[in-house]
């Protein structure tokens, strides 16, 4: 019988903005749950989350040992303080720094769970979970053939704005931690940076991730801007930077660069780029990895292979770019593009 994942404990508090006199407002106990919510509710906790995903880890500059959650997710996976109590702490510390005038208040969910599963193996999780945003539902009564209506205002289980998921293997290095943030901006830095104080863990998932964003940088930003070169040869570069990591199992810079770059100059400036972004976002760049293929398919969907006419047409390049040329036409006083091909699909 498939063992399935559970809450063990779930409590709910509410935590406003407090750089804005919002309220803070603290429950008195743990919420019960029958069978059937439990699995309901469990189920929706971890739907956003999968063991392909970015992980994170628990940083301090100085020591673990002055990071709050993780000192207070260590407790309840030691099972040395109560865990309700422990969740106002967890509250109390979302609520004492939320004071930026963008912080939103909601319910802060924190769930203690059982049998969910990491690299094969099951285990233990806590969850924390934040909802913002209200939908309003109609509640149908009816009786007999006699029916009621009360419109209500709640948070749709599939619609959580923020959450995280901690596993407590990797605990010397701050535990292994998935996370998701529907918001942008400041709100998402606070969530992570200021309430968690989480980091990516620097795997292979982070490094092919991290090269793959500087190389679509480069050619997207710093080729037009250093390089004479038609859009075309942007889109094969991007196409050949895809293609590399799709064919090899593990990543070398120096063979990337002749690979994809070929040009010296091109290869120089790129070099200089790499420098420029590792020392502008406080990140190593290794000369080699193991490629990830869940990285890789989430940056390839940001790699733009078209080409954009005006608003007429769009032109997408998965292949050779000698088969199509540029040009002028002075009768018309336009640019046109000429494209060759054997079959029409």
């Amino acid at each position: 019988m498939e063992t399935r994942a559970s809450i063990k404990q779930l409590s709910v508090h509410y935590t406003g903005n407090k750089g804005l006199g919002q309220d803070f407002i603290k429950a008195q106990h743990p919420l019960v749950l029958n069978e059937r919510d439990n699995a309901i509710i469990t189920d929706a906790l971890l739907a956003k989350f999968s063991t392909d995903m970015e992980r994170f880890s628990f940083v301090n500059p100085v020591s673990l040992d002055y990071n709050i959650i993780y000192n207070l997710c260590l407790a309840i996976f030691a099972e040395e303080a109560d865990f309700h109590k422990t969740t106002i702490d967890i509250a109390t510390h979302l609520y004492e720094s939320a004071t930026h005038p963008k912080i939103k208040p909601g319910e802060l969910y924190v769930a203690h769970l059982q049998h969910c599963e990491i690299d094969g193996k099951l285990t233990e999780a806590i969850g924390i979970y934040k909802t913002e945003s209200k939908s309003n539902f109609l509640d149908i009564q009816h009786e007999a053939h006699e029916f009621s209506m009360t419109l209500r205002e709640g948070a749709e289980l599939t619609k959580i704005d923020k959450g995280c998921l901690i596993f407590p293997t990797n605990g010397e290095k701050g535990f292994d931690i998935f996370l998701f943030d529907h918001n942008r901006g400041e709100e998402a830095v606070f969530w992570k940076e200021t309430f968690l104080s989480v980091a990516p863990q620097a795997n292979e998932y982070y490094q092919t991730n991290q090269f793959l964003t500087v190389a679509r940088q480069f050619i997207a930003k710093e080729i037009p801007e250093s390089f004479e070169m038609e859009k075309t040869g942007q889109i094969d570069l991007l196409n050949k930077s895809v293609e590399y990591f799709r064919n090899n199992d593990s990543f070398d810079k120096t063979d990337f660069v002749e690979t994809v770059l070929q040009d010296d100059k091109l290869i120089r400036a790129f070099k200089q780029y790499e420098h420029s972004y590792a020392e502008a976002n406080d990140v190593e760049l290794p000369d080699s990895f193991g490629i990830s293929t869940q990285a890789l398919k989430k940056q390839a969907r940001v790699f733009k292979s078209v080409l954009k006419l005006d608003k007429n047409f769009h032109i997408y390049i998965h292949g050779d770019k000698d088969l199509i040329e540029k040009g002028y036409d002075a009768v018309t006083g336009k640019n046109y593009y000429k494209i060759y091909f054997d079959e029409e699909a």
